[in-house]
């Protein structure tokens, strides 16, 4: 670490301290040379995965656009606040704890379709009406009557 005042490379650490969020360290140093002392801050670097589209083009994993996602679809349904977050943070942890670097887009939805099913049935349907690709109604209604979207 470079000293803010006389540019020497030798610190010591005097000091560790952990944030509230536990996300970020920071860490009062004392450099050897000119014995004055200064903070610094240590937080993890998280390499997101690409998502993949349908279409080919590909975007940075976002866990708003997930949350975005379930909240159109638990729209005046009773879902709670909480658990809208909790379907969020378990597929954001899931994606990333996969390790890939790129991730398709389908595996995603198919996994908040996944937890959606456990909590609300209209939820699950609305999702899945627009994460699956349908042609028409009828198409839809046969995937509704068993041949992929059980209820």
């Amino acid at each position: 670490m470079k000293c803010p005042y006389c540019g020497a490379q030798t610190d010591r650490v005097v000091e560790t301290r952990a944030q509230k969020s536990g996300e970020v360290i920071r860490r009062r140093r004392e450099c050897l040379q000119c014995k004055n002392r200064f903070s610094t801050q240590e937080s993890l670097i998280v390499l997101l995965p690409t998502v993949i589209k349908k279409d080919g083009r590909t975007e940075t994993f976002s866990r708003e656009k997930i949350l975005h996602g379930i909240r159109a679809a638990c729209q005046k349904r009773p879902v709670t606040k909480s658990k809208i977050e909790s379907i969020a943070e378990s597929v954001s942890n899931w994606v990333l704890k996969n390790g890939h670097t790129e991730i398709p887009a389908s595996q995603i939805g198919n996994r908040v379709l996944g937890e959606l099913k456990e909590v609300d049935h209209v939820a699950y349907v609305r999702f899945a009406s627009v994460h699956r690709t349908f042609s028409n109604l009828d198409e839809f209604l046969k995937k509704l009557d068993g041949e992929g979207l059980e209820l």
